[in-house]
This record gives structure tokens, C-alpha cells and sequence, in this order.
């Protein structure tokens, strides 16, 4: 084993290409979504407990901008994550394995996502 091979520990010169970046956010939107299901799962058993329940999870989330802010938060990683989520399907059926066009298939996921985040943005305030 070779000792003096050079060694870069300082993250802020290492370069990702967005091929690195699509596939971590892929794993972190993952992650969002496993942990906001709490949330969800909540205020789902809240809203079907009783009138008063469903009453209380309807006004929390028009007039509360952190619960406004979670739920934009959840459906964002999930349609990040579906989107990427079918890149990856194209790319299990063949597609987009070259550099060049796995390059331009992480930048169509980033610009799809991206737009569809805004409309949830739009559509949850």
C-alpha cells in the first residue's frame, strides 16, 4: 500500500458534479419524507378522531405558517423524490448511463423539480 498518496480533506475545494448532487439529494428528500410522515400520520389520526379533530387540523394548517411550511416541506421531498425516483427507473431500463446524457438528465431532474416545488409552494399558501 502506498503511504504517500495525496490525501484532500478540505471539503470546500472538492468539486461535486450534479450527477452527486441529484443522487444525495435523491437519499436526503428520502429521509424528509420518512421523518415528516410523523406529521402526517398525525395529523391524519387527529383529523379522523372526532368533528372537533378535523376542525382543529383544518385551521392549524391555513393559519399556521409552521405546519404550512412542514406540509410545503414533505410534499417538496416528495416531488423531488418522485422525480428522481423515475431517473432512476430510466436509467435501470439503460437510459441516460453515458456521462453526457446522465449529465443532462440531472440537470432536466433538478429544472422539473424545481418547477414542481414552486407549484406546491403556490398551492400549500
Amino acid at each position: 500500500m502506498n503511504k504517500k498518496r495525496p490525501v484532500n480533506l478540505d471539503i470546500s475545494t472538492i468539486s461535486m458534479p450534479v450527477t452527486a448532487i441529484v443522487s444525495i439529494l435523491h437519499r436526503v428528500t428520502g429521509i424528509i419524507l420518512f421523518v415528516g410522515l410523523v406529521f402526517l400520520f398525525y395529523a391524519f389520526d387527529k383529523s379522523l378522531s372526532s368533528q372537533e379533530g378535523f376542525d382543529q387540523v383544518v385551521e392549524t394548517l391555513q393559519n399556521n405558517f409552521l405546519a404550512k411550511f412542514i406540509i410545503w416541506g414533505v410534499v417538496s421531498a416528495l416531488m423531488y423524490h418522485f422525480v428522481a425516483g423515475v431517473k432512476h427507473l430510466f436509467m435501470d431500463m439503460g437510459h441516460f448511463e453515458e456521462l453526457e446524457s446522465g449529465r443532462l438528465a440531472a440537470k432536466a431532474n433538478l429544472v422539473i423539480a424545481v418547477v414542481l416545488i414552486l407549484l406546491v409552494g403556490v398551492w400549500v399558501w
